[in-house]
C-alpha cells in the first residue's frame, strides 16, 4: 500500500502527546482534522491503530505502523534540517535511558550534540528500555539487553558498578555486629521502584527473602541517594554518582555477605541510519568509553 505522510504524522503525534487535542496543537490542526487523518489511515490499513484511552495507546496492529511513522519522521526531519536553518527544523531523537545513567554520565555525554539535535529522554529501567524500541516509542535505548530487538543493532557500552552503601550512623546502628543475613533481615533498605531488583537480588544472594526487611521506595536518582545519606536505609549506589558525604561501603566490611554488582549496558538503535541518530550514538559511545567500566 502507499503510505500518506500526513496521516502517519498524525498517528505519531497522537501517540506521543496522548490526546487528539495535544496532537492538534503540535500539528497546528483542529482535533477534527487529526481525527479524520487517523480514521483514514485506519481504513487504509484495515485495523484499529490506537486505543482511545487517556492517554491513547497503540494496538498490536498499531505498533508496527507507529514504528514506520517515527522512522519516516526521522528521515524527513533530518532532510529538512539540511535544507532549512530554522531551529524548528532540528531533528528529534527519542532516547530511552535508565535513571542512573541519566543522572550521571548521559547528560554530559550528549551536551556536544544538544545544539544540533533535539533530544527527548524517556526514562525507564534498563531491563525494560528495549521494550520501547519494539513498539516504536523511541529510536534508541541504553539497555541491559544484549540481544538486539528486531530491526535494531546492538553494541556494548560497558558496565555501571553499584556498591551497597549506608550512612555511618545507619551502619553503626544496624550492622554493629557485621553485615550478616540476620542483620540484613531487619535493617531497612531503599528501593527505586517496583522494577528495581538491585537490592532485592543482593538480599536474596545473602539468603534473605525479599519482604523480610522493611523498605522505603524513592523513585528518583538524586533523592534515592539522599535517602541513603539521611539514613532511611542502605541501597545500591552507582560508582559514578558524585557523593560529597562519607558513606560506608558495606561490601568492604570484613565478612560482609553483600557484594558489589556490575550492570552491563548496551546501545540499541534502529538499523535505519540518519545523521542525527548517528551523532547521538557517537556521543553516547564516547561518553560510555570515558565513564563506564570497560571489560
Amino acid at each position: 500500500m502507499e503510505w500518506d505522510l500526513a496521516q502517519l504524522r498524525a498517528l505519531a503525534a497522537v501517540a506521543d502527546h496522548g490526546t487528539l487535542e495535544a496532537a492538534s496543537r503540535e500539528l497546528h490542526l483542529t482535533p477534527s482534522a487529526v481525527s479524520q487523518r487517523l480514521k483514514a489511515l485506519e481504513r487504509a490499513v484495515g485495523a484499529v491503530l490506537l486505543r482511545r484511552t487517556r492517554p491513547v495507546t497503540p494496538t498490536d496492529a498499531g505498533r508496527p505502523v507507529l514504528l514506520l511513522a517515527r522512522q519516516l519522521a526521522a528521515l524527513t526531519t533530518d532532510a529538512e534540517s539540511v535544507l532549512e536553518s530554522a531551529a524548528t527544523a532540528r531533528p528529534v531523537v527519542r532516547l530511552a535511558v535508565n535513571a542512573d545513567s541519566l543522572a550521571t554520565w548521559v547528560l554530559p555525554a550528549l551536551a556536544s550534540v544538544a545544539g544540533e539535535v533535539r533530544i527527548t529522554f524517556v526514562r525507564e529501567d534498563q531491563d525494560h528500555t528495549a521494550d520501547l524500541l519494539r513498539d516504536g516509542t523511541v529510536m534508541a535505548a541504553i539497555t541491559s539487553q544484549r540481544t538486539p530487538v528486531q530491526g535494531c543493532t546492538v553494541e556494548s557500552l560497558g558496565a555501571m558498578r553499584y556498591r551497597p552503601i549506608a550512612s555511618r550512623e545507619f551502619a553503626a546502628r544496624w550492622f554493629a555486629g557485621g553485615v550478616a543475613p540476620a542483620a540484613l533481615a531487619s535493617a531497612p533498605v531503599v528501593v527505586f521502584d517496583e522494577r528495581d531488583r538491585l537490592q532485592t537480588e543482593r538480599l536474596e544472594e545473602a539468603g534473605v527473602p525479599w519482604g523480610t526487611a522493611p523498605w522505603h521506595m524513592v523513585p528518583a536518582s538524586t533523592q534515592f541517594s539522599e535517602a541513603v545519606r539521611y539514613g532511611y536505609g542502605w541501597g545500591m549506589l552507582p560508582d559514578l554518582e558524585g557523593r560529597a558525604w562519607d558513606g560506608v561501603d558495606l561490601a568492604a566490611v570484613p565478612g560482609s555477605c553483600l557484594a558489589n554488582h556490575d550492570v552491563a549496558l548496551y546501545w540499541q538503535q534502529w538499523s535505519l541510519q540518519t545523521a542525527s541518530l548517528d551523532a547521538v550514538a557517537a556521543a553516547v559511545r564516547a561518553g560510555a568509553a570515558a565513564s563506564l567500566r570497560q571489560q
